[in-house]
C-alpha cells in the first residue's frame, strides 16, 4: 500500500493519475448507465416482467462494480488507500460479490431468454426470484469465504484497491480459486454459450434473432477472463514476478464490463431504451401515463 505522499512501486506519477483516470471514466459511465436502467423499471410498468427482473439484478450487480471502481478512482488520484485493512476488506467483498452476481446474472439471462422463445411456456415469477435470490446468495456466500479464510483479500498492485490476493499462490489460494472459479466463471460460461448457441439453431433459420446472441459469452470471456488467466498463472509461478503494471490490466478491463453491459442490455433492448427516455422526459412520462 502506498503511504500518503509517495508514489506505489513500479509506478510513475503520470501512469497512476491516469490509472485513477480511467477507473474514474469507468465508474462514472458504469454507474450512470445502469442507475438509468434500474429507475426505467421502477417507472416503467411493462419493464415489470420476470425476464426483465433478471436484466434488474444485472444492472445492480453492475452498479456495484462501477461503486466498487468509483472507491477505487478515488484512492487512486489520492495516490493512497485511506480507509486502513478494514475498508481493504470490506472494499475487497464488496466487488467480489458485485462481480460474480454480474456473471452469474448474465447466465441468468441467457438461459431465461432461451427458455422465454424457445419453450412453450414462458419465465414466471417464481421461477425469475428464485433465480435471482440463489444468483446473490451464492454471490455473498463465495465472496464471504476469503474473510473466513479460505482465500484472502488484500492490495492491488497499485496500493489503493483490493481484491482477491494471488500473490501468494499457496495451497489455500489455489484450492479457493479453482473450486470457484469452477462454479462462478466456467459454469456461468458454459450457460451463457449454449443458451444463445442453442437459440441460433432454433431460431436462426426461420427468424432474425430477438437478441444478441454473441455480445455477452465475449464479454464474459474478454471482460473476466484476463483475471482468469492472472490467478491462473499464480498457480503455477510467482505473480509478482509479472510487472505490477500489467497486473493492473485485468482490473482495467473488468471495471468496463458494467458499460457494455448496460449498451447490450439495456440500450440494446427497444423497451428498455424506451424506459430509459421516459425516465429522462418528463413529457414522455406524462404521455404514456395518459394512454
Amino acid at each position: 500500500m502506498a503511504e500518503s505522499g509517495t508514489l506505489p512501486t513500479g509506478f510513475g506519477e503520470l501512469e497512476v493519475l491516469a490509472v485513477g483516470t480511467v477507473l474514474l471514466v469507468e465508474a462514472l459511465s458504469g454507474l450512470s448507465l445502469n442507475i438509468l436502467t434500474i429507475l426505467s423499471f421502477c417507472k416503467t410498468p411493462e419493464l415489470r416482467t420476470p425476464s426483465h427482473l433478471l436484466v434488474l439484478s444485472l444492472a445492480l450487480a453492475d452498479s456495484g462494480i462501477s461503486l466498487n471502481a468509483l472507491v477505487a478512482a478515488t484512492s487512486s488520484l489520492l495516490r493512497r488507500w485511506p480507509y486502513g485493512s478494514e475498508g481493504c476488506q470490506a472494499h475487497g467483498f464488496q466487488g467480489f460479490v458485485a462481480a460474480l452476481a454480474s456473471i452469474c446474472s448474465s447466465a441468468a439471462i441467457a438461459w431465461g431468454r432461451y427458455h422465454h422463445h424457445c419453450t412453450r411456456s414462458r419465465l414466471d415469477w417464481n421461477t425469475a426470484v428464485s433465480l435471482v435470490f440463489f444468483v446473490w446468495l451464492s454471490s455473498a456466500f463465495w465472496a464471504a469465504l476469503p474473510l473466513l479464510g479460505w482465500g484472502h483479500y488484500d492490495y492491488e498492485p497499485l496500493g489503493t484497491c483490493c481484491t482477491l490476493d494471488y500473490s501468494r499462490g499457496d495451497r489455500n489460494f489455489t484450492s479457493f480459486l479453482f473450486t470457484m472459479a469452477f462454479f462462478n466463471f466456467l459454469v456461468p460460461l458454459f450457460i451463457t454459450v449454449v443458451s444463445y448457441r442453442l437459440m441460433e439453431q432454433k431460431l436462426g433459420k426461420t427468424s432474425r434473432l430477438p437478441v444478441n446472441t454473441v455480445l455477452p459469452a465475449r464479454t464474459l470471456l474478454l471482460g473476466w477472463g484476463p483475471y482468469a488467466l492472472l490467478y491462473l498463472y499464480a498457480t503455477v509461478a510467482d505473480a509478482t514476478s509479472i510487472s505490477p503494471k500489467l497486473q493492473m490490466v485485468p482490473a482495467l478491463i473488468a471495471k468496463a464490463v458494467p458499460t457494455v453491459n448496460a449498451m447490450n442490455y439495456a440500450l440494446g433492448s427497444e423497451m428498455v431504451h424506451r424506459g430509459i427516455w421516459q425516465c429522462l422526459s418528463p413529457q414522455r412520462r406524462e404521455r404514456s401515463r395518459e394512454q
